[in-house]
């Protein structure tokens, strides 16, 4: 046979691609940050929400859905479908311990929801907060292999780190960062589904796969910031106070059955005080920042609203399963006064609102970082008590709502069924018909540790498949056991031997009220020791109670921990974490340019309106400003000379946080001053 005939006679070939399941649903899951039990109109608020009400009516709300209790920990749970520490996310994950329960990134072992979707021939795309790599590797460089690309999704639009400016977050397309955005009239949440409408789109020209849309607003974690309208829409609607509001909303839950007939609220917290107790002045303050709130999660789900339009006009919302859910409980992290810049709850600064009243008018704005005080947080967690990084219930207790036209049995009503994030994942990939692999990448996986919830899609009194779940956040510890519940308030820095425990039957007691410790011992020494087995099965051991201070902390090889860096023209925008770290330490700026006549411009500037540093030039001087929480210390030369110029900027430490600052052009030192530096 001659070649020719060989090359007629061959048969071509080609590698299979991977395909869905036949009429396999769109998936779109929905994660809000910080957001309470309460904080949805369909499930007890007074702040508009319709599109999110309107998915709880045309499907289902659960009631005794709960999350880990902080938002890194919550999503890795979500989208592995296992618990936080078997997946290396004990904390946030700016930080890498050195221990395998606080990787700071989720277990090439525990693939993720777009990992195993995208190996099931779908389309995957991120939208919104990522916060599951660690932040050191979060720069230009990466490296990328956790951020979201690299974990799954095709496309990611949005920021990788805890938070971000609304109006001018620290963005990233794909996996390069870019500019912050400068038009006067941008909303990260209103971009967000604009990208994820475009994704979609451009995907349908080319495609029928279905996609998994994955929209984690930045709402509604601080900063609270909202259009101007929507402010103005809230004006004078917390004014009578968070005692009444909250009354008033808990009165809603036992009417639309949000709660159980018989349950009681519970008392405020620990250091909350009655509303009638405060100043005039810290009312005003105080019923303005709620507003901020109310304005930011109203406008959220008028995105949310316009996404749903565009499924439903183009088609797509019938064959759209469609998961909405909180991370975690309302935050505490306003502290008693809330914040005008949240950069003072993680350095540890306490404002009063009496410093704060002349900012009034600027809450929920562009140049603000605010923050509501933790007793309108209580009002969001209504009926429960505590808050974000507590294991009680207002701290893990969340909503879930699932849509699913014609799939779910009857719509717009209430599940009560114990479940837990790590049941998200099973029950989507069970809806799906979709199995986790056993080995995805070449790595072999963990077994999933949740459980699906599709049993309750269409019986709502069927029996809880979920009977057991522990909790540990920040030494925080809890163990729900068939309807009852043993949880601790750790105090940090002291013996986990100390922690006082306390026992609730939760099915009867749904705001943890009546304590049984002492009169159930025995039940209690049960629970306890459950909670020791359950930790050792999932890797919750050692337990640390540190928290922000760890955002100090770097690898040992890290890159960050060299002693200099370079950076030319052109190079992108630089995540904060991926910086420098200057804290506490010695250090020197230095920048080299020619200068002009008529030159201006920024040189160097780490940080945004809340804090940070910036060097440049203007009105032909060199200034150095450090912004530390609105108080600022500057330093300025005098006239430059035309030519090759080296200005630098040298800070000498001489006790902890605090030093000597100099700037210097040309090596000689123009000016100087004493700086005390944010920790």
């Amino acid at each position: 046979m001659t070649d020719v005939q060989h090359a007629v006679n061959a048969t071509p070939s080609w590698e299979p691609r991977a395909k869905p399941p036949a009429d396999a649903p769109n998936v779109v899951l929905i994660v809000f940050d910080d957001t309470g039990f309460a904080h949805f109109g369909c499930y007890g608020s007074d702040i508009d929400t319709p599109a999110i009400d309107s998915l709880a009516a045309g499907g289902l709300r659960y009631t005794n859905f709960h999350t880990t209790a902080l938002c890194s920990p919550t999503r890795a749970s979500l989208l592995s479908g296992r618990n936080h520490h078997s997946v290396g996310m004990r904390f946030l994950s700016n930080v890498d311990t050195g221990f395998s329960n606080c990787r700071g990134v989720i277990t090439h072992r525990a693939a993720t929801l777009a990992e195993v979707l995208s190996g099931a021939g779908y389309s995957t795309f991120a939208l919104g907060k990522w916060h599951l790599a660690n932040m050191e590797d979060c720069g230009p460089a990466g490296p990328m292999e956790h951020w979201p690309l690299g974990r799954g999704f095709d496309r990611f639009y949005g920021f990788l780190g805890g938070a971000t400016d609304q109006f001018s977050p620290e963005l990233v397309i794909d996996n390069h960062p870019v500019d912050p955005p400068s038009d006067p009239s941008y909303h990260l949440s209103e971009a967000m589904v604009d990208n994820a409408i475009a994704m979609i789109s451009s995907q349908r020209t080319t495609s029928s796969r279905p996609f998994l849309s994955y929209l984690a607003f930045g709402a509604t974690h601080s900063p609270h910031q909202a259009p101007a309208d929507y402010l103005a829409k809230y004006r004078g609607r917390y004014d009578e106070g968070w005692d009444v509001i909250r009354a008033r909303w808990f009165e809603k839950q036992l009417g639309t059955g949000v709660v159980p007939p018989g349950t009681e609220l519970s008392p405020r917290n620990p250091g909350i005080p009655a509303w009638d107790e405060l100043s005039s002045g810290e009312q005003k303050l105080f019923a303005r920042m709620q507003e901020a709130f109310a304005a930011f999660l109203d406008h959220t789900d008028a995105q949310i609203g316009r996404f749903l339009d565009y499924l439903r006009a183009t088609g797509e919302l019938d064959n759209t399963l469609v998961v909405l859910m909180s991370d975690n409980g309302a935050s505490q992290e306003g502290g008693g006064h809330g914040m005008t810049n949240e950069l003072a709850f993680f350095n540890r600064f306490r404002r009063r609102a009496r410093d704060m009243l002349d900012q009034l008018d600027a809450i929920g704005g562009p140049n603000l970082y605010n923050n509501y005080p933790k007793g309108w947080a209580q009002v969001g967690n209504c009926p429960l008590r505590f808050y974000k990084q507590n294991t009680y219930e207002g701290g893990i207790r969340d909503p879930l709502i699932l849509h699913w036209p014609g799939r779910l049995g009857n719509p717009g009503t209430v599940r009560t069924q114990y479940h837990h994030a790590i049941d998200v994942m099973p029950t989507i990939l069970d809806a799906l018909n979709v199995e986790v692999p056993g080995e995805v990448k070449g790595v072999p996986q963990m077994p999933i540790e949740g459980v699906s919830m599709r049993y309750t899609f269409a019986e709502s009194d069927a029996p809880s498949e979920r009977t057991t779940q522990y909790y540990e956040m920040l030494g925080h510890r809890a163990i729900y056991s068939d309807g009852w519940k043993a949880v601790t308030l750790h105090r940090p820095g002291t013996p986990f031997e100390e922690d006082e425990w306390h026992l609730y039957h939760v099915a009867k007691d749904f705001a943890e009220i009546h304590d049984l410790a002492a009169d159930q011992p025995q039940k209690l020494a049960e629970m306890k020791e459950l909670w020791w087995r359950e930790a050792g099965r999932y890797n919750v051991l050692p337990l640390d109670d540190r928290s922000v201070e760890l955002f100090a902390m770097r690898r040992p090889d890290s890159d960050l921990a060299t002693g200099s860096k370079r950076y030319l023209p052109g190079t992108s925008h630089i995540e904060r974490f991926a910086m420098p770290d200057i804290r506490n330490r010695s250090w020197t700026i230095a920048a080299s340019f020619t200068n002009t006549p008529g030159v201006e411009g920024v040189l160097v500037a780490c940080g945004a309106r809340t804090g940070g540093h910036v060097l440049f030039v203007q009105d032909g001087l060199v200034r150095f400003v450090y912004n530390a929480i609105g108080e600022e210390t500057r330093l300025e030369s005098g006239t430059l000379a035309d030519g090759e110029t080296i200005v630098s900027v040298r800070f000498s430490k001489r006790a902890e946080h605090e030093g000597d600052l100099a700037l210097m052009v040309n090596g000689g030192t123009v000016a100087t001053t004493s700086l005390a530096m944010l920790p």
